[in-house]
């Protein structure tokens, strides 16, 4: 199983992948802002537990095994962002928030948050109902 460390690295590469259509040890670094030594060092230990196929200056291809891990990565991300909106919280913390909580929520955990997501997006009222019971709350504590 992936570290935390290991999936930060599978998610930024599988997204500069989809996004360039390939991964540069120096965009890797920048991304996660580490070192690009820290960067081939992961890199190989990824290579090693067959995530990624990397050659020495010739760059890095995902393994199915790490296309499929780095998109599960991708989507969990964007549900933990996709379900802060919904509950209200500010735009310029939900990034640092997904981050500093992706990591230790269970599959099981994020299982049941994208219901919650899906049960809200089915009808847009639900979401304008938590919103007024939001600003109540908020309100009283104001009081």
């Amino acid at each position: 199983m992936a570290t935390p460390s290991m999936e930060d690295y599978l998610e930024r590469i599988y997204l500069l992948i989809d996004e360039k259509g390939y991964a540069r040890v120096s965009d890797i670094a920048e991304g996660l802002e580490v070192h690009p030594s820290s960067v081939t060092k992961m890199i190989q230990k990824l290579d090693r537990d067959d995530y990624l196929i990397y050659e020495k200056y010739r760059g890095l291809v995902l393994t199915p095994k790490g296309k499929k891990i780095g998109k599960r990565l991708v989507d969990r991300h964007q549900l933990l962002e996709d379900f802060l909106k919904i509950i209200g919280v500010r735009e310029e913390n939900i990034y640092e928030d997904v981050e500093g909580i992706e990591h230790h929520l269970s599959w099981d955990s994020i299982t049941c948050i994208e219901s919650l997501v899906e049960y809200f997006n089915r009808d847009p009222q639900r979401v304008k109902d938590l919103q007024a019971i939001r600003q109540e709350m908020e309100l009283d504590q104001e009081a």
